[in-house]
């Protein structure tokens, strides 16, 4: 027999709203039980979906519904999804006498049960995932969501357990890892985080630097213990320099690209200004028109001889609400946001992807993936997910106006197209072609952005934003 425990029993904006009483319904309807313990949530409740992992609880799926856990008095969820992700790693299969790096965690993980009642859990570290992909983000959403919860619970007991702080130093290990590398950033193939199908993102995507700094933070969590303080120190050393090559090489604006376009190539030594050989006829056109002159952003993706000018939003956003974009560079992503709000938001927030990319580039890039189609899913597509980072970095930039008007956009649309997972077009006015509904995240990205909006704080008691040092030196006094 299946447990019946409520995921709420009070929920904080209960009656508040049809559409935030239908979110709190989505999640308590996507309960995931193992052993009697309330560990986590499926990913889509569509019964029509017609990928069957979709009845998968995923790690970075989870981590909105996690923090609304936190929020909701129920740390002993996040705590047992916590602790039972940790122990699947066990699961890895060797690969024709390869096997997955120790640190890697699983994408998702399912409870079958048999003609016995008898509980089964399997995980998929990308093994059964389309491209057969490892999910290099997972063990960075894990390491994040146990941050949350020490930084809102004051439980540092937790993650000073030995098998926690063994989960740690392999994910740091992994992380920091020697490689065949000059770059501070952390080197992914292509589909390996949310943007899980072919889509030219390979290399050094923004979005895994951004989540790579949030992890390296979680070393704080290491005991000083003798053995752990070489990868303290590294994980600090590394966070420093990884911060400062970023902000000042993924970043764009007018004054970047008049230099990239004046660009001398084939210089060779230390001290050049062309460090990645980039070529100024690599520039598209349409950055130049779209670009406003008080505006900017991080480019995509950056290694020798490329620069993919493509406007990632995940990335971004997490740069703004992570405190890892400068206070220049705040105000001019932000200004950018504002400007190009149509572009980037639409009816929709938000656009994952900008531009899509058409013609030849699409069948080149993606392989002719028809789920990828110019302005839909990762192609351009809307992901309502992305209401509650966009609506994080907005706060962080002072911009509760923007915020709540990007919330005010998806309140009731939402709810009457039952919780899409992503929406096409242009402007986002079309559910998506294959979209599931149901999707659990939507709901849950909706609700987390209405706890920030009403209590921007809860971004620093979260630890998703970190105090800057003129705040941390006005506590201590």
């Amino acid at each position: 027999m299946i447990p019946s425990e409520p995921c709420f029993s009070y929920p904080r904006y209960a009656g508040a709203s049809p559409a935030l009483d239908d979110a709190y319904q989505l999640i308590e309807d996507a309960k995931v039980f193992y052993r009697g313990q309330l560990v986590g949530t499926v990913a889509s409740v569509d019964l029509n979906a017609p990928a069957s992992n979709y009845a998968d609880c995923f790690v970075r799926d989870f981590f909105p519904v996690g923090l609304i856990m936190l929020l909701e008095n129920r740390e002993d969820v996040v705590r047992s999804f916590l602790y039972l992700i940790m122990q699947l790693r066990g699961q890895q299969e060797d690969l024709e006498g390869q096997q997955i790096a120790p640190g890697v965690l699983p994408a998702s993980f399912r409870v079958q049960h048999d003609e016995s009642g008898n509980e089964r859990i399997i995980a998929d570290f990308g093994d059964r995932a389309i491209g057969r992909v490892a999910p290099v983000d997972s063990m960075m959403w894990w390491s994040i969501l146990l941050q949350a919860y020490v930084h809102y619970t004051g439980d540092i007991a937790f993650a000073h357990g030995p098998e926690i702080q063994r989960m740690l130093r392999m994910i740091l290990s992994l992380c920091l890892q020697s490689r065949f590398e000059v770059f501070p950033t952390l080197p992914v193939p292509d589909g390996s985080f949310m943007i899980d199908r072919r889509m030219g993102v390979y290399g050094h995507p923004l979005e895994i630097q951004a989540l790579f700094d949030s992890t390296l933070r979680a070393a704080s969590l290491l005991l000083p213990e003798s053995g752990s303080h070489w990868l303290l120190n590294m994980a600090q050393r590394r966070r420093e320099i990884l911060r400062s090559y970023v902000q000042r090489y993924y970043w764009l604006d007018m004054d970047v690209l008049n230099r990239i376009y004046r660009f001398e190539t084939e210089m060779l030594g230390e001290n050049v200004e062309n460090l990645f050989n980039i070529h100024p006829e690599t520039i598209p056109l349409w950055v130049q028109d779209w670009l406003p002159d008080d505006a900017g952003y991080f480019v995509g993706n950056l290694g020798p001889g490329r620069m993919d000018f493509r406007f990632f939003a995940q990335g971004n956003l997490l740069m703004l609400a992570t405190g890892m974009a400068t206070a220049n560079q705040r105000v001019a992503l932000t200004n950018l946001i504002e400007q190009r709000w149509t572009d980037l938001i639409g009816r929709m927030p938000m656009k994952l992807v900008y531009p899509a990319i058409e013609g030849d580039e699409w069948r080149l890039i993606t392989g002719s993936d028809p789920k990828n189609i110019p302005w839909s899913y990762h192609n351009g597509g809307h992901w309502p997910v992305l209401i509650w980072p966009l609506v994080s970095a907005l706060l962080k930039s002072g911009r509760a106006d923007l915020a709540g008007m990007a919330w005010n956009l998806v309140e009731k649309r939402l709810m009457l197209n039952r919780w899409p997972e992503y929406y096409d077009g242009r402007l986002g006015r079309l559910v998506g072609r294959r979209a599931n509904i149901g999707q659990v995240w939507s709901a849950a990205g909706f609700l987390l952005a209405r706890y920030f909006l009403d209590d921007p704080g809860l971004l620093l008691r979260l630890g998703i934003d970190e105090p800057s040092p003129a705040e941390v030196s006005e506590v201590n006094s």
